[in-house]
């Protein structure tokens, strides 16, 4: 609870912040925090709002679900498996560095304008994450560990199932809110290409017909949108993880 009373606090002190610097600059194109909530509200009341927050939410929650289960497969099996690893190793190593995001024209053409590739982008960047994350926290499980669980009996699936994925969680839940942060700066990207839907598009959108407020509001939007799906990973973690130090 402590931990959420500072966020709380912390979006008071910018939002001051924010009011100062508005009132500061005084032009149209930073309007306070104030008349940004309010077009933020009122976006909510006409309903404009839920269908762009529904698009932009449905394609993390697709781009997560698909990338995050087979990269955090691949990356424990790379992280106990050496002669997987020394497999695998070359491919991280040459496409982790990639500029992924430079390869939506590239997707698009492949998968269309649709959502398909919108969803498979954020995915292609969350995967490699994931799986290098994971890949690293599965080779730091203690030697240690793993003889006294098998010394009493365990084969390989109670040493997997008792010591290495409780051992990797923590790490795959810090892979996740890393990945989320970038998700969420993807998906913005994705949705200013040939979209009619999502925050990404309603932010350019308003930018288009200079209607600041609303554009501000969707950035608020997409920022909360980020900020609750982090939220949503902590208690994953608390409930998940009740072992680990609060």
């Amino acid at each position: 609870m402590k931990k959420y009373f500072g966020i709380l606090l912390a979006l008071l002190a910018f939002a001051v912040f924010w009011l100062g610097i508005a009132a500061l600059v005084e032009r149209p194109f930073l309007p306070g925090p104030i008349k940004v909530a309010s077009a933020l509200v009122r976006l909510a009341g006409r309903g404009q709002l839920w269908p762009h927050l529904g698009s932009s939410l449905s394609r993390i929650f697709w781009a997560l679900l698909t990338s995050t289960i087979p990269a955090a497969a691949l990356g424990l099996a790379a992280g106990r498996s050496g002669r997987f690893n020394n497999f695998l190793s070359p491919v991280i190593y040459l496409l982790y560095p990639l500029p992924k995001a430079a390869f939506l024209p590239v997707i698009m053409l492949f998968f269309g304008l649709g959502e398909v590739s919108k969803i498979f982008l954020v995915g292609f960047i969350v995967f490699s994450q994931i799986l290098v994350n994971m890949r690293d926290a599965a080779k730091q499980v203690s030697a240690e560990y793993l003889d006294s669980v098998r010394s009493l009996g365990a084969g390989r699936g109670g040493l997997l199932w008792h010591v290495i994925i409780p051992a990797v969680l923590p790490a795959f839940f810090t892979g996740l809110r890393i990945s989320l942060g970038t998700a969420v700066a993807v998906l913005f990207l994705a949705e200013t290409f040939a979209a009619q839907s999502g925050l990404g598009y309603l932010i350019m959108d308003a930018w288009t017909r200079i209607a600041y407020p609303e554009m501000y509001a969707a950035i608020l939007a997409l920022s909360l949108l980020g900020l609750l799906l982090f939220i949503v990973i902590d208690l994953m973690e608390y409930f998940i993880c009740p072992w680990q130090e609060r």
